[in-house]
């Protein structure tokens, strides 16, 4: 499956982004899928995941109550509404496609490009 993040921009503390993530190629509504982000000079960290169905939901603790996952499989693409932004959440935004939903970079197979959030004080 490819994936294609975008909806990255530049943005106010205390502003909201939505982010997408396109997928083509195999079926995308057999996969887990999450975000993650990396920041300049740290490792690429967890920041939401959903099932296939959009029944279970994953937040890491510094985004939970501000950004919403969620996923429309009839239109092949997976959203992260981010609220309450703060400067701490500038970083690249990745999305990634696997087999089961987790918190580990390792369990997906799948990466999109990435799409870069700023946000500045």
């Amino acid at each position: 499956v490819q994936l294609q993040a975008y909806g990255g921009g530049l943005v106010q503390a205390g502003g909201s982004l939505r982010l997408s993530c396109a997928a083509s190629g195999r079926t995308f509504s057999g996969y887990a899928m999450s975000w993650f982000r990396q920041a300049p000079g740290k490792a690429r960290e967890f920041v939401a995941a959903i099932s296939w169905s959009g029944g279970s939901r994953l937040y890491a603790d510094s985004v939970k109550g501000r950004f919403t996952i969620s996923r429309d499989n009839a239109k092949n693409t997976m959203y992260l509404q981010m609220n309450s932004l703060k400067p701490e959440d500038t970083a690249v935004y990745y999305c990634a496609a696997g087999a089961i939903i987790s918190r580990s970079r390792g369990a997906y197979d799948y990466w999109g490009q990435g799409t870069l959030v700023t946000v500045s004080s």
